[in-house]
């Protein structure tokens, strides 16, 4: 298995997790996709969104079957307002590729806000730096690791005919 700056972080604090690889279907929804992969539930399984603050960029890391309240993120991080940040933005500053951007390892540490659900789980699953990678990790050791803040920025997604925020 191929190495990723996620996954060399884990390993050079010696935090315990449980990397899952799974060959990447381009045309399944990633959450999914990866819950499936990974035999567990859709709610367990968080993605990383870059957001736009100012001048600045932040981290939403949500479960994969919520969407992130911009309100609430602006809230948590003290800020009026958060955008999502462009694709090509979140890629250039966290180093990896939109559906595979990872919370850990990024190119330099962002202010990182981890939904306050993951708390609720024995563990969960993030993305390990490339698309079919999940590393499986308690929600402590993640928080510990990101710097980050625990708050409720996630909310249920709105019913769509499409799946384009299960990424």
């Amino acid at each position: 298995m191929a190495a990723s700056p996620a996954v060399d972080v884990l390993v050079r604090s010696g935090t315990a997790h449980r990397l899952h690889e799974y060959i990447h279907d381009v045309a399944a929804p990633y959450g999914q996709e990866a819950a499936e992969a990974t035999g567990t539930e859709p709610g367990r399984v968080f993605k990383t969104l870059v957001v736009a603050v100012a001048d600045t960029l932040a981290v939403a890391v949500i479960p994969v079957t919520a969407e992130l309240d911009l309100k609430a993120m602006a809230h948590a991080l003290g800020v009026k307002k958060v955008a999502m940040a462009e694709p090509t933005v979140a890629e250039r500053a966290t180093g990896y590729v939109v559906g595979g951007i990872s919370p850990l390892g990024q190119k330099r540490r962002l202010p990182t806000i981890v939904d306050r659900s993951a708390s609720s789980w024995p563990t969960v699953f993030v993305s390990g730096g490339r698309r079919g990678l999940e590393i499986e990790l308690g929600p402590a050791d993640l928080v510990a690791l990101t710097g980050a803040s625990l708050a409720l920025v996630a909310r249920a997604r709105k019913r769509r005919s499409d799946s384009a925020d299960l990424r």
